[in-house]
């Protein structure tokens, strides 16, 4: 049987849904495959996710540190992410020993990584073959954050990667590997029947304009109860956990429930800030995206959003003009008029393939 090891980085829930997504695909198109996944944030969640898959096994581990953000907002906060970076790089000898350890004595044929950068320079020691799979890496996503000299070890670990799988929105180097494929968005698989039961839940009588308003796991923003956008005129509110708002026309997905493509389904906008994991489950479905933006320097954001206003997938707002937003007529007209975009094509399917393609010249 062959094994992967796939590691998946610890910053939100976005990497941990797309994994899934991919995860459940390979698992159904190869019966002898196993995987090992590498995680430690949401790793409740995926075996909530995986619950059943036999052929999975959990392995707890801190992969990266991702992004600070200042207090009560959505914006980076660079002074305590070069602190935390500078510890992380204190420990980068011992992650590759650990890993080169832990790769050798599990027999591994096929590291996979979103996007953590150490399991490559484990990987290359090994000649174990590795894929990076992603829209960024955290190299790229820490300039202007961190001084160019303290990412070269970043950089380092990413020339590596024997392949690397960009993805929507990536405005990645080429990484001298031998070879870069490309692919579009892709998601969890979306339960009909479910998504029938939220919509009666939330919009019994469907005349009300349902939004999704999700700004991720990490951000907690107390100043959100405020927000005028509540006050919206017949519109009800789906919200992530975090967002502690109590209306009668806001409805909070419930903290055990793990498959949240189905509320977003269920909308008929979905407001969020630019992460990989939201977008890919509302353009997969042909939601209209309010996109909220954070500062230039967020260079991951700022190519998601260059990638979707160029595809016509969203309008923008910045967090400033969001204390002052609600939700009229002629803003749901405009929102309507990107739902006549072409369907995307999930691309689960075509990245799964390629996986085990390479899984099998491996093994030749």
């Amino acid at each position: 049987m062959n094994t992967i090891a796939y590691y998946i980085s610890d910053y939100g829930f976005g990497h941990a849904t797309r994994s899934v997504a991919l995860i459940r695909r390979l698992l159904k198109m190869e019966e002898d495959l196993r995987i090992i996944i590498c995680h430690s944030f949401a790793l409740s969640f995926l075996r909530e996710s995986l619950k059943g898959e036999n052929r999975v096994t959990f392995r707890r581990l801190e992969t990266d540190i991702g992004y600070e953000l200042r207090e009560d907002s959505i914006e980076p906060d660079i002074r305590k992410l070069n602190a935390k970076y500078k510890q992380y790089l204190k420990k980068w000898s011992l992650f590759i020993a650990q890993e080169r350890e832990f790769l050798q004595t599990t027999q591994v044929d096929l590291v996979i990584s979103d996007i953590t950068p150490f399991p490559f320079e484990a990987a290359y020691m090994l000649e174990i073959p590795s894929i990076g799979i992603s829209n960024f890496t955290w190299y790229t996503a820490y300039q202007k954050l961190i001084a160019d000299t303290m990412l070269e070890t970043l950089k380092d670990a990413y020339e590596k990667m024997t392949y690397f799988f960009s993805l929507a929105g990536s405005q990645e180097p080429n990484w001298g590997m031998r070879e870069t494929q490309h692919f579009g968005f892709f998601a969890r698989d979306v339960d009909n029947h479910e998504v029938n039961r939220i919509k009666k839940l939330v919009n019994p009588t469907g005349e009300r304009f349902v939004v999704f308003f999700g700004l991720g796991m990490k951000i907690d923003v107390d100043q959100l109860e405020r927000l005028p956008i509540w006050d919206s005129p017949n519109c009800t509110f789906i919200v992530s956990t975090n967002v502690r708002v109590k209306r009668p026309n806001v409805f909070p997905i419930p903290e055990d429930y793990i498959e949240s493509q189905n509320y977003i389904a269920a909308a008929d906008l979905v407001i969020s800030k630019p992460g990989w994991g939201i977008v890919s489950e509302a353009v997969c479905g042909n939601k209209p995206l309010l996109i909220l933006e954070r500062q230039a320097v967020m260079a991951e954001d700022q190519h998601m959003i260059s990638y979707l206003q160029k595809h016509r997938f969203c309008a923008t707002l910045g967090w400033n003009e969001i204390q002052d937003f609600e939700i009229g007529e002629s803003f749901i007209d405009k929102m309507e008029k990107l739902k006549q975009n072409s369907i995307v094509v999930d691309d689960k399917d075509r990245i799964a393939k390629k996986i085990l393609e390479l899984l099998k010249k491996r093994n030749c």
